[in-house]
C-alpha cells in the first residue's frame, strides 16, 4: 500500500518487482533481436563482452599475454630440435605458464617462487626415493615407492593447512603432485632411470617459469602496487561522495515518497550510485590485502622506486576507511529506516549538518588526493574546520533539543514543510508581543468564550477537546511518516486514554530519528582523526 500523507484515502498501486522488470526487458530484448523467436543473440554478447572490456582495459592485456607466453613456449614443441632434446617432458613448460601466469606481476612472482621451490624440492625427494627404490630389488621397489607417496600426500596436505604456511599453499600443492608424476612415471616409463626423467622436467619447468616472467614483465606490465594505489584512493573518493549523497537526500526528502519494502531489504536505490560504491569499498578487504601481499614480491616500478616499500600500511589505511565507510552505511540505514523525522524538523538543523558534512567530505578527499599525489598537504585547518562544524551542530542539538520531544502541540499543520522556530526567536517573539498580548488577553478571553457558547452552549469542553483531537490527528498525519492506517488501527483498538500514550511514544521515536542521524554524522567525524593519523603514517613510511 503506498499513500500519500495528509490524506485519508489509501490508493493501491501494483507495482512489479524488480525481478519481474528484468525478467520483461529480457524477453523483450530476445524478442526484437531474433524476430520474436527465443535464442542466442549475438548483437546482444557482442555488447556485453564489449562493455566488460571497457571497464577495464587490462583484463584485455591479460589475455593477450598469456597467449603470447602459451605460444612462445608451443614453439619448442613445433620445432623439431627443442622437441629432440626435451621429448615429451615440454609439455610442462606449457602446464608451468598456464599455472603460473597471474594477473599482476607481483602475483606472478609469488606463484613461480612457490612453484620453483615447490618443484626443486619434489625433484630432489623423488630421486632419492627412486634410487632407494631402485636398490630395494623388484618386490620391495613397489612397495617403497607406495609408502613415500603416502607420506609425502599426509604430509603436504596436513602443512598447508597450518596458519603460518597458508600463503605458501599452491607450493605443497606442487610438491605433491610434481613429486608423483616423477616417481611412477620413473618407475614405468623411463626404465630405471629416474634421474633423468627428473632433471628433464625441471628443465621444462624452468623454461616455462622464465616466458611466463620475461612477458608478464616487459610486455604491458600490470603491477599490483599501482592497482593497491589506485583502489585505496578510489575508496575515499567513494566514501567522501556516498556520505554527501546521504545527507543531501536526507535533508531534500520530504517523506511523500518511500521505496518498496522489498528494494530496501535488497539494496536496490538504482538513484544513488555513490551508496553502491561506498559498500563494494566494504567487501573490498579481501583485495586490498590480496594486492598488499602480491605487491610485496615486485621490484621498484613507477613511482614507487625504493625498496621495502610500506605496502602494509595501505592496508591499515584501508581499514581506517572501512570503520568509517560504517558509518555511511549506518546514515543510509536512517535515510531509508520505516520511522523518519519530521521534515520540518529535518530542514530546522539543516545548515548545521550540512556545514558538518561539506567539511568533513573535503577533509577525506583531501586525504585521497595527498594519497594520489603521494605529496603531504596541510591539514590541519581543515581538521580544525572540520572540528568547529561538528561543535556547532552539537551545540544546536543540545539548545534546541526540546524539538525533538512531543510534549509541546503543533503550531500550524498547514505549514509543515517551514522549520520549526528556535528558542531564540520564540523568545524574541514573545517579549516583543508581550505587552499588547496583556492587553488583548481579557478581551479574547470573553470573546472565545461568549463564541464557544453560542455554537455548543451545553458541552463547551468537549468542543474544545474535539478540536484538539482533530488536530493532533492532522498533525500526526502530515509531520509524521507513520501510515494513516495505522493510526487510525490505534484509535480503534481502545480508548483516547489508551491511545494517546501511544501514540506520544510514536511521535517520539520519530523525533529521535533525526538525532540518531546527527550522532552517527558525529561519530564519523570523530573517527576522521584516526583517519588522518593513519595516512600520516602511511606518509612518513613512504617518504612522500
Amino acid at each position: 500500500m503506498n499513500g500519500k500523507k495528509g490524506s485519508n484515502i489509501e490508493i493501491s498501486i501494483n507495482i512489479p518487482s524488480s525481478m519481474a522488470k528484468v525478467k520483461q526487458l529480457d524477453q523483450a530484448g530476445k524478442k526484437s533481436s531474433n524476430g520474436g523467436g527465443g535464442g542466442f543473440s549475438l548483437k546482444a554478447w557482442v555488447l556485453k563482452v564489449w562493455e566488460f572490456s571497457k571497464e577495464d582495459s587490462n583484463r584485455v592485456k591479460f589475455s593477450l599475454k598469456v597467449g603470447l607466453a602459451v605460444l612462445l613456449v608451443s614453439l619448442l614443441i613445433l620445432f623439431r630440435a627443442p622437441y629432440e632434446v626435451f621429448g615429451t617432458n615440454i609439455i610442462w613448460s606449457i602446464l608451468t605458464v598456464a599455472i603460473m601466469f597471474e594477473y599482476t606481476v607481483g602475483a606472478t612472482f609469488n606463484r613461480g617462487f612457490n612453484r620453483a621451490l615447490g618443484s626443486l624440492l619434489a625433484g630432489i625427494l623423488a630421486i632419492g626415493v627412486a634410487q632407494i627404490a631402485l636398490s630395494s630389488g623388484h618386490v620391495a621397489e613397489p612397495i617403497i615407492i607406495g609408502i613415500s607417496i603416502f607420506i609425502i600426500g599426509t604430509i603436504t596436505s596436513f602443512m598447508k593447512l597450518w596458519p603460518s604456511l597458508v600463503p605458501y599453499e599452491y607450493g605443497f600443492r606442487v610438491v605433491l603432485f610434481t613429486f608423483c608424476l616423477i616417481v611412477v612415471s620413473g618407475y614405468r616409463i623411463s626404465m630405471g632411470n629416474p634421474m633423468r626423467t627428473a632433471m628433464d622436467r625441471l628443465y621444462s619447468i624452468a623454461i616455462g617459469g622464465f616466458v611466463a616472467v620475461l612477458v608478464n614483465v616487459l610486455v604491458c606490465p600490470i603491477w599490483a602496487g599501482e592497482q593497491l594505489h589506485k583502489e585505496l584512493v578510489n575508496s575515499f573518493d567513494s566514501v567522501a561522495a556516498s556520505l554527501e549523497e546521504c545527507v543531501g537526500k536526507y535533508l531534500e526528502d520530504d517523506g511523500s515518497e518511500h521505496p518498496e519494502f522489498s528494494k530496501t531489504v535488497m539494496d536496490e536505490f538504482p538513484d544513488e550510485p555513490a551508496y553502491r560504491k561506498c559498500r563494494s569499498t566494504l567487501n573490498s578487504s579481501a583485495k586490498l590485502e590480496a594486492l598488499a601481499v602480491s605487491a610485496k614480491w615486485e621490484p621498484p616500478h613507477g613511482r614507487f622506486r625504493h625498496f621495502f616499500y610500506p605496502w602494509s600500511e595501505y592496508v591499515k589505511v584501508a581499514a581506517v576507511l572501512r570503520y568509517c565507510a560504517y558509518e555511511v552505511m549506518a546514515l543510509h540505514g536512517v535515510l531509508h529506516s520505516e520511522i523518519q523525522a519530521p521534515y520540518n524538523l529535518r530542514i530546522t538543523f539543516q545548515s548545521e549538518i550540512r556545514e558538518a558534512t561539506s567539511q568533513a567530505a573535503e577533509l577525506v578527499r583531501s586525504l585521497g588526493q595527498d594519497i594520489s599525489s603521494m605529496k603531504r598537504s596541510a591539514r590541519n585547518s581543515l581538521l580544525k574546520k572540520v572540528h568547529s562544524s561538528t561543535e556547532r551542530l552539537q551545540r544546536a542539538i543540545d539548545v534546541h533539543s526540546y524539538l525533538l520531544t512531543s510534549t509541546c502541540e503543533p503550531q500550524d499543520t498547514t505549514n509543515f514543510s517551514k522549520p520549526l522556530p528556535r528558542l531564540s526567536q520564540t523568545l524574541t517573539n514573545t517579549f516583543s508581543d508581550l505587552p499588547n498580548q496583556l492587553t488583548d488577553l481579557d478581551s479574547s478571553n470573553s470573546l472565545e468564550t461568549n463564541l464557544s457558547q453560542q455554537l455548543n452552549p451545553s458541552t463547551p469542553q468537549q468542543t474544545e477537546s474535539n478540536y484538539h483531537e482533530l488536530m493532533r490527528k492532522q498533525s500526526r498525519r502530515l509531520h509524521y511518516s507513520w501510515p494513516p492506517l495505522q493510526v487510525d488501527a490505534f484509535e480503534e483498538e481502545g480508548s483516547a486514554g489508551d491511545f494517546l500514550p501511544r501514540m506520544k511514544a510514536l511521535e517520539s521515536t520519530a523525533a529521535l530519528s533525526l538525532a540518531t542521524f546527527t550522532s552517527l554524522l558525529i561519530e564519523f567525524v570523530a573517527r576522521l582523526d584516526h583517519l588522518v593519523e593513519a595516512v600520516d603514517e602511511l606518509s612518513k613510511l613512504a617518504k612522500f
